[in-house]
């Protein structure tokens, strides 16, 4: 049987601001990658989003990100590797605290927004990143853009590595993801995202924005829970994949 982690980016709210469904989202995947601080959340939000997760019995993954709460870290900083380094073992740290009090352990590593797709084509900025995990705890699992460099560059130093598709975006015939200022960035029609994510399963392609098919390892699915539609969306992909005979598990069950 097709196995294969569903996972969603969380604990993204801060103050005031509200992001996404988690309460919601959080019972429908399997693993949860959780804001630390930098792109969004807060210690209140880190700490609830850790409790649910943990409730739900799924996963939890640290999600670092660039320091820039303003542009939800999707713009792109000119940092180096050792910059890199620091910033993912700060965030590791703070998002470690909350699971150490609450006796859950961390699994995985995602990286957030521009900081995820730079390391995706930048290897000396994905090793930055991958020295921070190993130094921090060489059992977590880095869970990167299939085909990427930060994916590589996990599996060259030794960590668990674990590859990443993503149901609602476009891919450029490189592997990469199509810059969401463009068209064809998302995919918003579940029924599309629903084949799209079936036949990178089981036919191990995805069909890039130029019309091109190209190959694609999904040992994990990433489903946004901030859209319009996000619950809809989630529940059925979930449905899907179920019917399908695919079963979900989490990602330390996956690598």
């Amino acid at each position: 049987m097709d196995r294969v982690d569903l996972n969603c980016d969380l604990g993204e709210s801060f103050g005031a601001y509200t992001i996404g469904c988690d309460e919601l989202v959080i019972p429908l995947v399997s693993s949860a990658n959780v804001a630390c601080g930098f792109h969004a959340s807060d210690p209140v939000v880190m700490e609830k989003t850790v409790v649910m997760a943990a409730g739900a019995g799924i996963g939890v993954g640290a999600h670092p990100g660039f320091p820039d709460l303003m542009g939800f870290g999707r713009r792109n900083m000119v940092i180096t590797p050792a910059e890199a380094r620091a910033y993912t073992l700060y965030q590791l740290g703070a998002l470690s605290g909350f699971c150490r009090a609450k006796g859950i352990a961390l699994q995985h590593v995602k990286p957030h927004g521009a900081l995820y797709n730079m390391a995706g084509k930048d290897y000396a900025l994905a090793r930055g990143i991958c020295e921070a995990i190993k130094d921090f705890d060489p059992s977590l699992i880095v869970l990167a853009l299939s085909g990427g460099e930060l994916l590589r560059c996990a599996r060259d130093m030794g960590l668990r590595a674990a590859s990443e598709v993503f149901a609602d975006r476009g891919y450029e015939e490189d592997g990469s993801l199509v810059n969401r200022k463009k068209e064809g960035a998302m995919i918003t029609d579940e029924n599309v995202a629903i084949e799209r994510v079936v036949r990178m399963i089981r036919e191990k392609t995805v069909t890039a924005v130029t019309g091109k098919d190209i190959p694609i390892e999904a040992d994990s699915v990433c489903v946004h829970g901030d859209g319009p539609k996000a619950l809809a969306f989630v529940e059925k992909i979930r449905a899907a994949l179920t019917q399908q005979g695919i079963e979900i598990r989490p990602l330390g069950e996956i690598v």
